[in-house]
């Protein structure tokens, strides 16, 4: 059987890869593929990684050779330019005549351009290939102002794009009244524009644009309403047209609006001739999304391998695809799932709206309460892969439907796989590869597969876009459970040990250094995910500093500067100012600091000072002046003690009952530094009042008549959870005592990554149990927790001064190591948001 493929996108890649994956019968298929591109089949869903130093290479999907090795002739750069269906012949731009027995076409989708006069000019591009990127990487390095038209699912792909490129100034530009008007309600839209506008974007939405301004290249966009903006860049992202027009030559059907016509089996009007992907027009549907693609190739795959057979009665057809998404725009989870635009008058709603972090949930429900129908989700969108199951299966819903959003009440979580598993063996689970809960059980129970990479290898589950991992990690995890299998939660395919074991045997083995670690417990050479986790370890066990030789490279990007990079490349420098106090003449030295490096200046909610905008080779004199006048680090870059907030307590205040300034000033100076699994934040309160927000933090201290109340695992961010109260009454001493005991057995016991109210909510027995440990000492481990605590104190050293005082240390912090040390003077401060209008560059 001669098979040729028109196209060699996604689909069209997929596709060969099911049939070499499906047939026993190599020698029976002869496949033939013919790209327009020049390069093989890559990654379109993730393009927009290519700016974030993804290559080209890394984004394909399989290189030439892997074609080559299954036998099928790939000719790249030679699109099809007519089909000759009487002789069942293609020719090729290059003159190649290839005969066929079937046909397929994938030739996809272009980007649709409107037509707009001026379209044409210089600065103007399309976001579509690799290409493009390329291009528009180049231009970019020019142009200060850009704009996207279009706020769709493409089009803020694009703007995020712009902002990687640095163009910090950048517009959208809607035609219809809301972003992502076909996946998203008007309330979820404002939600989603108010959170994009606070990253600098400028949104314009009932916005049509008649014009491009400019001679030869683009100076500005003219709009319907008369009005206008100026933007040297402008890239065009307003959705798909399919690419139907070599189908329209052959004289197969097409819709009017677009599109080749296709049967259940994918068949056109002609039975040799089928079509795939975003070329096809399903019951007068063009799907957008790489899943239904996917699955149109598995139906032609089992089509013709039937064929091959002699049994092609019986081959499922394609029946549609739900069109449900979860994607993460420009840092903003977005997510629709079933029938988001269910009638009001056949449903019921509801709706959880927090204007205040950007988050907002809509479930539709049937009348009756029972089942649900769909929803959005913004903001926060852990819960897509279960709520998006539970409406494909039409799982009966908890008496409080609006747990499955909220959260169950008055109680513990329930534990995180026990809703995968209550599924049934065809639900599914990974919608691009098509692979239920039993195949992926079954891959657990009879063919031994123990990882999570071991899964993806065997199944392909988790192979796409790779939302459907934490359900597959859940439903492997409890099919080993019930085999009786003790599950080890290892921390990569480096060290084969979870984070707790690791923590021990580093400290038993007394290695102090991230290759000594590797080679003494370890294998390979280590990945990202284990660099950071085991010198954080480190860090914990022997408080070194972090940039010892040997240790430098395993830490986090953030780590490796003692600064957070910030947006454009420049470094933020935040001085410890322990409880909010400061004096005067600090104030004075942050002040002259700030002017003479043009650093821009911000109160944090932590109650200290972030410098915004310094440059990487100013760092260590920044630091030298600050440490000068008293100050260090804050750690704002590590995984470690942030800030102990108070209020003025009694000194100033009069409902404060004790000193809290006095006391977060000593708990900060006890825990500074402390490196942990994640970071840490505090807050003293000097009464019940809470100015400070004690219960929101890590853990926090509120003054009673008698003493101290002990808050732990409070957490506030996307997923804000009240800490709970862990003793009462306490004097100061022995507060710290308790702290000492928590904050050692958090970091030896918990998870990397892990915040302190994840670490609670996974511990079995809950704060119960965390009290009895802490407080009842029901492990016998109370002293030996507050000694290595001391320890830790005692070695405490400011990481910026060790800098400062290493003349090999500073040598990090050029870009080169023949760097001058006088400032680049083409190096321009760009402001953001008119914050620096008034400074000027010296």
């Amino acid at each position: 059987m001669k098979i040729v493929i028109i196209g060699n996108g996604m689909v069209s890649y997929k596709f060969c890869e099911k049939l070499v994956a499906k047939t026993d019968l190599p020698s029976a298929l002869s496949i033939t593929v013919f790209g327009e591109e020049v390069r093989p089949a890559y990654d379109r869903v993730h393009l927009s990684e290519y700016f974030a130093g993804k290559s080209a290479e890394e984004l394909t999907m399989a290189p030439a050779q892997w074609y080559a090795d299954n036998n099928i002739r790939l000719y790249l750069g030679d699109p099809v330019q007519s089909i000759d269906r009487l002789n069942k012949t293609i020719h090729s731009f290059h003159g190649i005549t290839e005969s066929y027995d079937y046909l397929v076409l994938a030739t996809g989708s272009s980007a649709f351009v409107p037509p707009i006069p001026g379209v044409e000019k210089e600065g103007v591009f399309i976001y579509r290939t690799i290409e493009d990127l390329e291009m528009m990487t180049e231009y970019a390095k020019k142009a200060k102002t850009g704009a996207v038209i279009g706020g769709g699912l493409l089009g803020l792909e694009a703007a995020k794009a712009m902002l990687d490129l640095g163009i910090c100034d950048t517009q959208i530009i809607e035609f219809a009244p809301r972003l992502m008007p076909r996946q998203i309600d008007d309330a979820g839209s404002k939600i989603l524009q108010a959170k994009l506008e606070t990253l600098g974007l400028k949104i314009h939405t009932n916005k049509n644009t008649s014009a491009i301004l400019g001679d030869d290249c683009i100076t500005g966009m003219q709009f319907a309403d008369e009005s206008h903006i100026s933007v040297d860049m402008l890239v065009i992202s307003a959705g798909i047209k399919p690419r139907d027009e070599i189908a329209k030559l052959a004289g197969l059907e097409v819709g009017h609006r677009g599109g080749i016509v296709v049967n259940d089996h994918m068949l056109t009007n002609d039975p040799n001739i089928f079509a795939i992907g975003e070329c096809a027009l399903y019951n007068g549907m063009i799907y957008g999304l790489v899943a239904p693609g996917y699955e149109m190739a598995q139906v032609v795959a089992d089509y013709l391998l039937a064929k091959i057979n002699n049994s092609p009665s019986g081959v499922r057809g394609f029946t549609g695809y739900d069109m449900s998404t979860k994607l993460k725009l420009i840092g903003v989870d977005v997510a629709s799932f079933g029938d988001p635009f269910v009638p009001q008058a056949e449903c019921r709603t509801v709706v959880f709206e927090d204007t205040m972090k950007g988050v907002y949930k809509r479930i539709n429900i049937t009348q009756d309460g029972k089942h649900l129908l769909g929803g959005v989700l913004i903001g926060d969108a852990e819960a897509y892969n279960m709520l998006l199951q539970t409406t494909k299966n039409k799982i009966a819903l908890p008496p409080n439907p609006e747990d499955v959003i909220l959260g169950s009440r008055g109680g513990a979580e329930p534990e995180g796989g026990a809703g995968v598993l209550s599924l049934p063996e065809d639900a599914l689970i990974c919608s691009c590869e098509a692979v239920t809960k039993g195949d992926i059980c079954n891959a657990v129970t009879e063919k031994g597969c123990e990882t999570v990479d071991s899964i993806k290898k065997c199944t392909k589950a988790g192979t796409g876009c790779g939302g459907c991992i934490p359900m597959l990690k859940d439903l492997m995890v409890h099919t080993m459970k019930a085999q009786g299998k003790y599950v080890r939660n290892v921390l990569c395919e480096h060290f084969s040990y979870s984070r707790q074991e690791l923590y021990d045997l580093v400290k038993v083995k007394q290695l102090k250094s991230y290759d000594a670690v590797l080679d003494e417990i370890g294998h390979g050479d280590g990945c990202e995910v284990c660099k950071p986790a085991v010198a954080s370890i480190l860090a914990s066990l022997w408080n070194e500093m972090i940039l010892k030789k040997g240790n430098d490279t395993a830490q986090d990007s953030n780590d490796r500067y003692l600064a957070n990079i910030q947006k454009g490349g420049t470094y933020s420098v935040v001085p410890r100012i322990p409880g909010g106090e400061v004096t005067p003449e600090k104030l004075i030295v942050i002040g002259q600091v700030a002017q003479k490096y043009n650093l821009y200046t911000k109160i944090t909610g932590g109650q200290r000072i972030d410098l915004f905008g310094a440059h990487l080779n100013d760092l260590p004199a920044i630091w030298k002046e600050l440490i000068e006048a008293g100050f260090e680090s804050g750690h704002a870059y590590g995984k470690a003690l942030r800030t102990v907030k108070s209020c003025v307590g009694s000194t100033w205040c009069r409902f404060g009952l004790h000193d809290s300034v006095s006391y977060a000033i000593r708990i900060e100076e006890r825990y500074r530094g402390l490196r942990a699994p994640h970071k840490i934040k505090s807050a003293v309160s000097g009464c019940i009042r809470e100015c400070a927000e004690a219960q929101s933090k890590d853990f926090g201290i509120i003054a009673t008549e008698k003493g101290w109340n002990l808050y732990v695992c409070g957490n506030g961010g996307s997923k804000p959870q009240h800490a709970l109260l862990l003793a009462t009454d306490l004097d100061s001493d022995t507060c710290i005592k308790y702290i000492d005991r928590f904050l050692m057995f958090y970091i030896k016991t918990a998870d990397p990554l892990s915040r302190t109210a994840t670490w609670l909510n996974k511990m079995e027995g809950g704060i119960d149990y965390l009290r009895n440990v802490v407080v009842n000492d029901s492990l016998g481990v109370a002293q030996q927790l507050e000694a290595e605590m001391q320890l830790l104190v005692d070695s405490y050293e400011c990481e910026w001064k060790a800098v400062v005082n290493n003349p090999e240390l500073q040598k990090r912090f050029s870009h080169f190591v023949n760097a001058p040390e006088e400032k680049d003077p083409s190096i321009k401060f760009e402001p953001l948001r008119d914050q620096k209008k008034a400074m000027e560059w010296k």
